[in-house]
């Protein structure tokens, strides 16, 4: 495989899980307004939510991804029979893994943002059909599902539906929870 290759699947996994924690966010929180035809969400409420996708998805993927690559530069230590335990971690090796956690929380947090916008950006310009935002969010868990698919030779119906079938849920539970 060549660099550019491993690059991009590296980053891969942070987009991926911020487009769907964005869509599966928005699904939670927005739906009870989605589905009452006596509410609507304004622009400003899907840049709030946006935004708040936006900064859990940094503050989780970045304490996840640095956690676990120091972890490794543990397992490597040990590997290597050093005896003196954060070496590693405080080598450049230690410095690189923190810019590419950065990066990748980076990544992750920018998705989850656009995850989350893209349906209620729908929801606050057709507020008249909320389920039109419901339904944007579920083709756009179906296509992400569909193109993990792809990149993991999996079945692009099993991945689409068990995608959709979160998003239904997590619509129940937000039409049942409310919140906005």
């Amino acid at each position: 495989m060549n660099m550019n290759g491993w690059r991009w699947q590296r980053q891969l996994l942070p987009v991926v899980l911020g487009l769907s924690d964005g869509v599966l966010t928005a699904l939670t929180l927005a739906t009870g307004s989605l589905v009452d035809p006596g509410r609507h969400i304004a622009m400003s409420m899907a840049l709030r939510i946006s935004a708040s996708a936006f900064a859990t998805g940094a503050f989780v993927f970045f304490v996840a991804r640095y956690s676990q690559l120091r972890a490794e530069l543990v397992v490597a230590e040990r590997q290597l029979n050093l005896t003196s335990h954060g070496r590693l971690a405080s080598s450049k090796l230690g410095r690189a893994i923190l810019r590419e956690a950065i990066l990748a929380a980076s990544l992750s947090s920018l998705s989850s943002f656009v995850g989350a916008l893209i349906p209620l950006c729908v929801a606050a310009l057709v507020p008249a059909h909320g389920w039109a935002a419901l339904g944007a969010a579920l083709i756009m868990l179906a296509l992400l599902g569909a193109g993990l698919a792809k990149v993991s030779f999996g079945s692009p119906l099993y991945w689409s539906s068990t995608l959709v079938a979160g998003g239904v849920v997590l619509s129940i539970l937000g039409a049942q929870l409310r919140i906005v």
